[in-house]
């Protein structure tokens, strides 16, 4: 894993930059966002760029990375809603090249299978933008997952709870299961890009770069993955430790 660190306004430029670079080579790829602060100026940036030509989603498909579970269309919560407002629409993806987890699913292992069914057919991840959950997790994938963690429905831990409180409300407003794509799907992404902003995640940071790699921090397992680079802000980053490194499992 590559480490890049940066200064928190050059966050959002360097990340689109980085993600621009890999579509435009790859024109067709399949790009998987994560949702939550972290991210969100990237994918502004990263529309920026693409109206300037700097690259074409004419071909782009979209792969949704997590989901809230049992809520009708049409909720405020969605996570596929909150999907097509900040990326989707931004980078002119329509509907039909999304591929959804379903937050309606009546059943939802058969939900899960259908959509690695989709993944597959779609060629699999090739992009992967991710944040560093509270707690290490990457999508829902709550620990402890191992780099085998299947797509599936999960109970969320009260660290992602009180996470994703803020931007619904308050704790009671958060759904309490959801679904996830596996950390096999995540894993297997081609180019993966974990963002990580802000000195609320400095402990859990330093724990993904001095620890081992562990179940127990689901991040940490983009360690031992080539493609893969860490972007971080140095409020996040803690400053005793060398940025000129190249983490490995």
């Amino acid at each position: 894993m590559e480490v890049i660190v940066v200064e928190p306004p050059d966050l959002d430029r360097r990340g689109a930059d980085l993600v621009a670079g890999w579509l435009g080579v790859h024109p067709s790829a399949t790009l998987m966002p994560a949702l939550g602060e972290s991210a969100l100026g990237l994918y502004r940036e990263l529309a920026g760029l693409r109206t300037t030509g700097r690259f074409d989603t004419r071909n782009l498909r979209l792969v949704q990375l997590d989901e809230y579970l049992g809520l009708s269309r049409g909720d405020r919560r969605r996570l596929r809603d909150w999907l097509e407002r900040e990326v989707a629409a931004p980078l002119d993806v329509p509907a039909e090249r999304v591929i959804e987890l379903r937050s309606d699913a009546a059943d939802p292992v058969a939900a899960c299978r259908a959509y690695d069914a989709a993944v597959a057919a779609a060629g699999g991840v090739d992009i992967a933008v991710l944040g560093l959950g509270p707690n290490g997790h990457l999508g829902f994938n709550e620990p402890p997952s191992g780099p085998d963690a299947a797509t599936r429905a999960v109970e969320l831990t009260d660290a992602s709870i009180e996470s994703n409180a803020r931007y619904w409300g308050g704790r009671d407003a958060v759904p309490a299961r959801a679904l996830t794509a596996g950390m096999d799907v995540i894993l297997a992404a081609r180019r993966s890009l974990l963002v990580v902003s802000g000195a609320r995640k400095r402990d859990v940071l330093r724990r993904l770069v001095v620890d081992a790699p562990s179940d127990d921090l689901p991040a940490s397992h983009l360690r031992g993955i080539a493609g893969a680079v860490l972007l971080a802000d140095s409020a996040a980053w803690p400053p005793d430790l060398d940025v000129s490194a190249t983490l490995s499992a």
